[in-house]
């Protein structure tokens, strides 16, 4: 629903501590609870007692009240009718402003991530610049390096020519962190991050912010609100790409903004109507009924990541695997703390191939689909130079560690022998090929 009396040049001022979140006007950190806290949002829904499967199955899922129907309609519209001019039925006017599938996977989400309120937008990029929507030439955002990079191309290629500063900071470069905080007006952070699966100690960053008036967000897209609760562990704003662990299966695009702070919901309902961001309420159907097999889908998940990374890490053509489960894995106590279900399917590894071979490994596998993006029921793998880090510069990828030889998996929901399976028959493809390109060589010298 639209939100009245948000102004569209609300500037991003000073830190002002507030009494309580709703009273909170700037973007600045809201947090207030100690350094050891994990704070437990009220709940008041029906389901506030209830497990995290039972809220995502039916937090803001109830039977229509007009039929009946269990499975909540569709509406699939674009305006309203009004008795009387400006007098609202439900309070909805024009969908870019608000539709019943917004509010009920709001509600939902809201639910299930621990909070108090959400925003759907229609893609995970939509959500970070409805956020982003407040900063004002001169303000400062200070991120990690190891960026989505959807999100370096939007922060790179859009904000700061628009007079946004960015500062980029190395996961677990501690020190510096603390030193670029103060004065800066949000800091971004993923973890896992994309795709080399870096753990970041999401308490120590909700700590430092917090100190330093300026506000956090964190992207949970990767472990999704079943594995990680970065508002419990004092964030302020958790953002996701609904496209991915959330959607499911592949067929929708979406994002979502989530939070505590009254002020924070205000202004994402009002960027969202004002520059269009607002997904169809189709999406938002098919992500609430995704949303009811989530748990079961990222138990599933997580054991086929787990199998895969033991499989692959003892694997004699793998050099190295990225997986937060592996205990070799530098950021594993961290994970173990703050993702206690697992771990998700994703899997990062560089094989002992070059860099033609690599490409040729990923293009050869049978189940194993060659495709962007991630969390769908079907396995996915991407060549991460070529492909969803592309827009990143190639020494700016290196210096991040994305080596033109890493190839990041999604694992589905597929037997795991079968995909295993897949990548040995792949890789067995490769090596003949190498072979028989040994062969030709070794003929053409002899006929020279």
């Amino acid at each position: 629903m639209s939100t009245a009396g948000v102004l569209l040049n609300q500037p991003i001022v000073a830190p002002i501590r507030p009494s309580s979140p709703a009273d909170t006007t700037t973007l600045t950190s809201t947090t207030s609870h100690g350094s050891d806290a994990s704070p437990k949002v009220v709940d008041t829904s029906p389901h506030a007692d209830h497990g995290f499967a039972t809220r995502a199955i039916h937090a803001g899922q109830e039977p229509d009240s007009a039929t009946g129907a269990v499975i909540p309609p569709i509406y699939m519209t674009s305006t309203y009718s009004q008795e009387w001019p400006a007098q609202l039925k439900a309070g909805y006017d024009y969908t870019r402003a608000g539709n019943p599938n917004f509010d009920r996977l709001e509600t939902q989400i809201a639910s299930i991530e621990n909070a108090r309120y959400a925003t759907v937008f229609s893609a995970g990029l939509a959500a970070f610049t409805g956020l982003c929507a407040s900063l004002r030439p001169g303000d400062r955002v200070v991120a990690i390096k190891s960026l989505y990079g959807g999100t370096y191309r939007l922060l790179t290629k859009v904000f700061q020519p628009m007079g946004i500063v960015l500062d980029l900071v190395a996961v677990g470069d501690w020190s510096t962190l603390a030193a670029k905080l103060p004065g800066a007006k949000l800091f971004l952070f993923e973890t896992p991050t994309n795709p080399l699966l870096e753990v970041i100690d999401i308490q120590r960053v909700a700590n430092m912010c917090r100190d330093a008036g300026v506000m956090s967000c964190c992207d949970n897209t990767f472990a999704t609100p079943y594995l990680q609760s970065p508002l419990q562990w004092g964030i302020d704003v958790v953002i996701h790409s609904s496209t991915k662990y959330l959607g499911g299966h592949s067929d929708v695009v979406g994002g979502v903004l989530v939070t505590n702070d009254k002020a924070i919901k205000e202004r994402s309902d009002f960027y969202r109507l004002a520059m269009g961001l607002n997904p169809s309420p189709f999406d938002c159907w098919l992500v609430s009924r995704s949303i009811k097999t989530l748990a079961a889908r990222m138990d599933r998940h997580s054991a086929t990541g787990q199998s895969l990374a033991e499989y692959l890490s003892k694997h004699p053509r793998v050099s190295r695997v990225h997986f937060p489960g592996l205990p070799s894995h530098p950021d594993h106590n961290v994970a173990v703390r703050q993702m206690p279900r697992g771990y998700s399917g994703m899997v990062s590894a560089e094989f002992n191939l070059s860099l033609e071979e690599t490409k040729r490994l990923i293009s050869s596998f049978k189940v194993i689909t060659l495709a962007e993006s991630l969390g769908g029921v079907e396995s996915l793998v991407d060549h991460p130079a070529s492909m969803t880090h592309a827009s990143i510069p190639a020494e700016e990828r290196r210096a991040m560690g994305l080596n033109d030889g890493l190839v990041r998996f999604s694992f589905g929901l597929e037997d795991a022998h079968d995909l295993m399976t897949d990548i040995e028959e792949a890789l067995a493809k490769v090596l003949a090929a190498r072979e028989t390109s040994k062969d030709h060589t070794a003929t053409d010298d002899k006929v020279c």
